[in-house]
């Protein structure tokens, strides 16, 4: 039977080549030109990786490993510099690396089939075994698996060593460095179901019903043809059975077989944005009557119809798709994003209206689709490599069998912003790569996203659909060209501000006004001109904003990330947030844009945008109306108001009927420091819990413009140790809670992972990963000027 065993707990570390001495004399060139062919160096089996220096063999050898867990992002832990270093990237130093794991295997293991996965390594990766040559990996984004049961160890202890390489790169965002996603050790009888090996698309059928076209691939490592059988059970998501079908046949030796098999699921609950109802595959698998391994497959019954005249419709309902861009980082871990706040992430998605995710641009770490597929989000899936390569079809091929099962993924994307894409060689590369994905999965729409002249597209005719980039202009031309072809704007606005900031727009400080502006260019667009513009074409289906949340990297200095994100680096809400509440919920919405503490300003004009969706706006200052406004469609209302402390106050009113408000107040000065808990965790050694540091004043009230420096300490309840334990507490350190990193301000340069830190327009984002079991943990914030607060969290 099947066994999945996470590998991602005690790995040796060191950032940094190690020289390795080139032979001299004939006798080790030849020992080391066989099948182990490491016989020296930190891949090979006797190498020792000592955290310390060690004396072996008359000699010392100094080289510094550090132990870590796994999710892994080393060069997220560096300092901030312009010297020799990138502003896509992030302004940060990438370095090489090894890492080095050891681990022994059972007897019962030994007629096994053993394989290693890696979802992810940030970097050019090489992985050895036992000081065997296992992998070349060429990518940061793919997942990719290793048959490893020929080079394992039963009698003494496996040595696992992967050495990274970051001197190139794959794209002009923050890169990160490391064995960034999970890493399995997978143990089958030598017949099993392939990785991603059950895919079941469906059609609708007899109205409400639905026909899954079962296609499950059997791998056979044995050296003999083998007779297998086997049942997929659709369960719903109370483990109910709701159909099944069988399979069996001959798989020959050393080879795989594909079953096509078939069931009908009777008027199943349908996935949609709105109610996300997922479904589980139970696949078992026999052989001569004795279950031999179970696999399991999610999935959701949708329907989908893309049109050219009259947009998008999901479950025979039209629905205009309210989407955002993003990338998988975070700005605290870089690319090692514990599966819970990738979730937390596409919920603040989610909160804000949005129903739509675009993977910009690479396959994206599982959690990120596993919470559209949860929290219901329609997905563009985009590959990173425009290429017809052997190594660009394996990259595709781990994306689309990964996620063809998925009900969030609606599309297919080959590409972004590709130069070729309007010549003849992209033409060829774009037809290549939409034929073999069809061979993977042939139940949704291919696309590209195309910035660069696409009304000379020479791609459109192997489109499904055609997603353009920006370029607002030219929609109505391609679409009077192409009348049969669905059209959709894959990425727009990138508007640029900075969380809080509600003065005129300043580079030198790397400040952007947090307001809704167009940029000054053409070739962007505001929210409010890209959503109007939209809106007034039915024939376009949808929309991914240029992006969700602020990412590292794409930077202008002194800023080290982008600045067009409707939520900051550190899960901040911006004022964009709101605006798009304002265009994607139903609800009546007002939203003033800037805070009520501008002490030295009494008497001056202050610029006070509110963003709505109501007919109509007041605004009131200390209880004095300021002006009741029509408000136009897709716009706002607007004053400038002579300052005055107090309370500004805005309603709503819909067909002249008061529906909401929105308010200000001033503050007085900072009297004590608040912390708040933003997300769920589980006290699984993984997960991050995250929290937000705030001050408020005498009366309660959170201060917007709070510029205290605080610094955070994290323990349990346990930690009354006495001194004479002190040694015993610091050689259980890995077994604590740990402050994981801060952050407030994107103009910041003090190194992320600082447990002190300078709060900027009133919040500090704090990290802390809870060890594994801890159930309860107590986060402590202190200031020179406040004192101390604390907060007591339970996990889930």
């Amino acid at each position: 039977m099947r066994k999945e065993i996470l590998l991602n707990e005690n790995w040796k570390f060191h950032k940094g080549d190690i020289k390795v001495d080139t032979p001299l004399i004939k006798e080790p060139i030849y020992a080391s030109s066989k099948t182990e062919r490491k016989l020296a160096g930190p891949a090979s089996y006797d190498y020792i990786d000592g955290n310390s220096y060690f004396w072996t063999s008359g000699r010392v050898l100094g080289e510094k490993w550090e132990d870590i867990d796994l999710p892994h992002d080393y060069v997220i832990d560096g300092d901030v510099t312009q010297n020799g270093t990138n502003q896509a990237h992030g302004y940060l130093k990438y370095d090489n690396a090894w890492y080095r794991k050891s681990f022994s295997l059972p007897e019962e293991y030994f007629d096994k089939r053993i394989t290693l996965r890696f979802d992810g390594i940030a970097g050019k990766s090489t992985v050895y075994l036992n000081g065997c040559l296992m992998f070349h990996n060429f990518s940061s984004y793919n997942t990719f698996e290793i048959d490893i049961t020929d080079r394992v160890f039963f009698d003494k202890e496996n040595r696992l060593a992967v050495y990274v390489n970051t001197e190139d790169y794959e794209g002009w965002w923050y890169q990160g460095g490391g064995i960034y996603r999970d890493v399995w050790l997978t143990v089958t009888d030598s017949v099993a179901i392939d990785l991603y090996g059950v895919y079941a698309p469906y059609k609708k059928i007899n109205g409400a019903d639905f026909e899954i076209s079962f296609e499950t691939t059997v791998i056979n490592s044995d050296y003999e043809d083998k007779t297998v059988g086997g049942v997929s059970y659709v369960l719903d998501k109370n483990g109910k059975e709701v159909a099944s079908a069988a399979f069996g046949g001959e798989v020959a030796l050393r080879d795989k077989a594909v079953f096509n098999y078939s069931a009908v699921v009777k008027d199943p609950v349908l996935w949609d944005i709105d109610n996300p109802e997922l479904y589980t595959v139970k696949t078992i698998l026999s052989s001569h009557g004795e279950q031999i391994d179970e696999y399991d497959t999610r999935i959701g019954f949708r329907t989908v119809e893309f049109t050219a005249n009259d947009g998008f419709y999901l479950n025979g309902r039209r629905t205009f798709i309210k989407g955002v861009c993003g990338h998988q980082d975070f700005s605290i871990t870089g690319l090692a994003v514990p599966d819970n706040i990738a979730k937390y992430k596409i919920s603040l998605i989610k909160e804000m209206g949005a129903n739509g995710y675009r993977t910009s641009h690479y396959q994206q770490t599982a959690a990120y689709l596993d919470a559209c597929d949860e929290l219901g989000l329609l997905v563009m899936d985009e590959t990173r490599w425009f290429e017809s390569t052997k190594e660009s079809f394996e990259q595709i091929e781990s994306l689309v069998k990964r996620d063809r099962n998925r009900p969030s993924v609606i599309m297919w994307s080959t590409s972004n912003e590709e130069l070729t894409h309007t010549t003849e060689n992209g033409r060829r590369t774009h037809r290549a790569m939409a034929a073999f994905i069809r061979k993977l999965d042939n139940s949704r729409p291919i696309t590209a996203a195309q910035n660069k002249e696409p009304d000379k597209s020479t791609i459109f005719e192997y489109c499904d659909i055609a997603g353009i980039n920006y370029n607002l202009d030219l929609f109505d031309k391609i679409h009077e060209a192409c009348p049969e072809l669905p059209l959709f704007s894959s990425e727009c606005c990138a508007v640029g501000t900075t969380r809080d900031w509600h003065f005129e727009s300043d580079e030198n400080l790397g400040r952007i006004r947090d307001y809704d502006i167009s940029p000054f260019t053409t070739w962007y667009s505001s929210r409010r001109k890209t959503w109007k513009h939209l809106c007034e074409r039915p024939y376009i289906f949808g929309s991914f904003q240029w992006i969700s949340i602020d990412h590292r990297g794409e930077a202008m200095w002194p800023a080290i990330s982008s600045k067009s994100g409707a939520i900051d680096m550190f899960l901040n809400k911006k004022a964009a947030f709101y605006l798009n509440q304002c265009y994607w919920l139903d609800k009546p919405i007002v939203h003033i844009v800037p805070h009520w503490n501008f002490k030295g300003l009494e008497g001056q004009e202050v610029f006070v945008p509110v963003y709505t969706n109501c007919d109509e706006l007041e605004l009131f200052l200390n209880g004095k109306t300021l002006g009741r406004k029509q408000i136009e469609k897709y716009s706002w209302g607007e004053w400038k108001v002579p300052y005055n402390s107090g309370e500004l106050l805005c309603v709503g009113y819909k067909d002249g009927k008061k529906v909401c408000e929105d308010k200000r107040v001033t503050t007085g000065a900072p009297a004590r420091l608040k912390l708040t808990q933003l997300n769920d965790f589980a006290a699984n050694g993984r997960d991050i819990a995250l929290f937000t540091c705030e001050c408020e004043d005498a009366s309660g009230n959170v201060v917007p413009d709070a510029a205290e420096f605080v610094t955070f300490s994290v323990s349990t309840e346990d930690d009354a140790v006495s001194t004479e334990n002190a040694e015993f507490v610091k050689a259980e350190v890995g077994d604590r809670p740990t402050i994981v990193g801060t952050g407030s301000d994107n103009t910041d340069h003090a190194n992320i992972k600082n447990s002190s830190r300078q709060m900027y327009m009133g919040k500090i984002t704090v990290a802390v990963k809870p060890a594994k079991g801890q159930e309860k943990l107590i986060l402590t914030a202190h200031s020179k000027n406040l004192g101390y607060c604390k907060i007591t969290v339970e996990s889930e």
